[in-house]
């Protein structure tokens, strides 16, 4: 057997706001040398945080690769989201004609643009929010908090199902 994609489904409204929060972090990487922005910071961490010469050499040399990597990342994503953005939708997102759920189907060489991605998502999200550790507690009636938890179901759901790929050999 050679499992060289998986699919599950998703809720539309699931799909149109996974979609526009990838379209976010496109624009947040994209505005990334206008002003200093925390979340970036975060998204490039530095490696040496007793050293400021040895991190910023290391910003230099690696900051733009990493932000260029980000944003093919989020390409794939939405790429494959694309099913979800219907021009033919009234002003509430919504066709008459668009099932409740589609399934969406992910290369296996993708799975890791994916997990990269929702992960930067909650990186920023969690920098908007002020969360700096897992021990943070948030209000769970937040809907921004909701949003971050979400996140976390789909990042938790997916890196499931890459573990599973990794336990078939690639040419079984």
């Amino acid at each position: 057997m050679n499992v060289d994609e998986i699919s599950f489904r998703m809720a539309l409204i699931e799909g149109l706001h996974l979609a526009g929060l990838v379209d976010e972090l496109t624009l947040v990487i994209a505005a990334a040398d206008e002003a200093p922005d925390p979340a970036i910071d975060r998204l490039t961490p530095a490696p040496y945080p007793d050293d400021p010469a040895a991190a910023a050499e290391f910003a230099t040399a690696t900051r733009d690769d990493l932000l260029d990597r980000r944003t093919a990342d989020a390409a794939v994503v939405r790429r494959a989201l694309e099913m979800f953005v219907d021009p033919g939708e009234d002003d509430e997102g919504e066709n008459e004609d668009q099932p409740d759920q589609i399934e969406i189907t992910i290369r296996r060489a993708e799975i890791d643009a994916w997990l990269r991605t929702l992960t930067a998502l909650r990186l920023i999200i969690a920098t908007r929010l002020g969360i700096t550790t897992a021990d943070d507690d948030h209000d769970p009636d937040d809907a921004r908090f909701g949003v971050y938890d979400w996140l976390a179901y789909r990042l938790d759901s997916l890196i499931a199902i890459a573990d599973a790929l990794d336990e078939i050999p690639d040419d079984v």
